[in-house]
């Protein structure tokens, strides 16, 4: 068995060592208050001062004159900017909760024109809008682009990275204030990032041991509303409260997950398998040619001719079969797939077999 296979290996030992351990999180890391969340913006721009690696597409051309019109400048009718140094590009930000105005936030730049590179560009102030189509910030600023992208005169050409895509740390100024409907009503609702309905009761009894009975009350297996004071200032301490109190989450259901493109396979400690026997092994054909000369007689008027012969060989392992005895646990399964010498592929093979004939109760997950 190579290295990679027995790293691969290794981390099923290591998801079954922390799945089956306890441990308290906290709620601020398990869940999230209703209503207090970030927002996506986006906008268009121009990134300028490119050294001769901008766009060359029309809809750039036109931009650049409509900006110009804006700054009192009117270019003659018919007269197409081809400006070198410049590049159309799309901006993205994430508009935190409570983001206030004057505030900054970072901002991604991607082009999307022909653009080779936006290094060394800077990009003009332009608005980001969110999904309801108002203006929250404004974008200006030097991106850095960790790409670079060189060519010679004989077409060879060497890139690093992604020199089409930059950021702008702080590039961005807060012009609109998001409401949020965290200072509204008499109670806050946590929302779980992965729903479990033991873990929300969980959840609501903890706080319950510490606030007092009927304080939390869970509403499904997502949400879990508690009564908060209908002051600001005393909620803002009240939620702070209560999201560092500790709560054991309930462990996540027996799931295999494989990676298709890197060929590793995860397996939690839930995980179980009822009785079954399993033989691994494989047949390996080899085919190789050597080719027969025929040389003809001295005088024969024979031709030389060249014969086809094909040697076929098959053999195969001799690995021997293996028992998985009731409900037995992640290791053993690791200890077994070792011993026969079998890979991360072969064991997907394994598992699906094991699942198709009822040994296996767990969900196959591909990413």
């Amino acid at each position: 068995m190579n290295i990679l296979n027995k790293r691969n290996l290794l981390l099923f030992v290591m998801s079954a060592m922390i799945s089956g351990s306890v441990f308290a999180e906290r709620i601020k890391d398990i869940a999230s208050i209703e209503g207090v969340r970030s927002n996506q913006l986006v906008g268009y721009g121009l990134v300028v001062g490119l050294a001769t690696s901008g766009d060359k597409t029309t809809f750039t051309g036109q931009s650049l004159r409509n900006m110009m019109t804006r700054l009192g400048i009117t270019l003659p009718p018919g007269v197409d900017p081809k400006a070198k140094n410049i590049a159309a590009v799309a901006i993205q930000a994430e508009l935190p909760a409570f983001a206030k105005s004057g505030q900054s936030i970072d901002v991604t730049v991607s082009s999307i024109g022909d653009a080779k590179s936006l290094r060394g560009g800077s990009l003009l102030m332009s608005p980001l809008k969110g999904a309801d189509g108002q203006v929250y910030a404004i974008a200006q600023g030097s991106l850095i682009v960790s790409g670079l992208s060189a060519s010679g005169q004989d077409g060879s050409s060497l890139t690093v990275n992604n020199p089409n895509v930059g950021r702008i740390p702080n590039g961005a100024i807060v012009e609109r204030t998001v409401n949020t409907s965290f200072t509204e009503g008499d109670a806050l609702i946590f929302d779980l990032h992965s729903p479990d309905f033991t873990t929300a009761n969980r959840m609501a009894e903890s706080i319950n041991k510490v606030l007092g009975e009927n304080t939390a009350k869970a509403i499904d297996a997502t949400s879990v509303r508690v009564s908060a004071p209908v002051n600001p200032n005393q909620k803002v301490s009240f939620a702070s409260v209560v999201e560092n109190m500790l709560v054991i989450p309930d462990d996540a259901p027996a799931r295999v997950i494989i990676n298709s493109r890197t060929g590793t396979v995860v397996i939690n400690g839930k995980v179980r398998v009822q009785p079954a026997a399993v033989s691994h092994g494989s047949l390996t054909v080899t085919i190789s040619e050597s080719p027969q000369v025929s040389q003809p007689n001295a005088f024969s008027g024979g031709q030389t001719a060249v014969t086809p012969k094909s040697n076929i060989k098959v053999t195969e392992e001799k690995n021997h079969m293996f028992v998985f005895n009731p409900g037995v646990s992640l290791d053993e399964i690791v200890k077994a797939v070792n011993e026969v010498g079998a890979a991360p592929s072969d064991l997907v093979a394994i598992l699906e077999a094991l699942r198709s004939a009822g040994s296996l109760h767990a969900e196959l997950m591909v990413i």
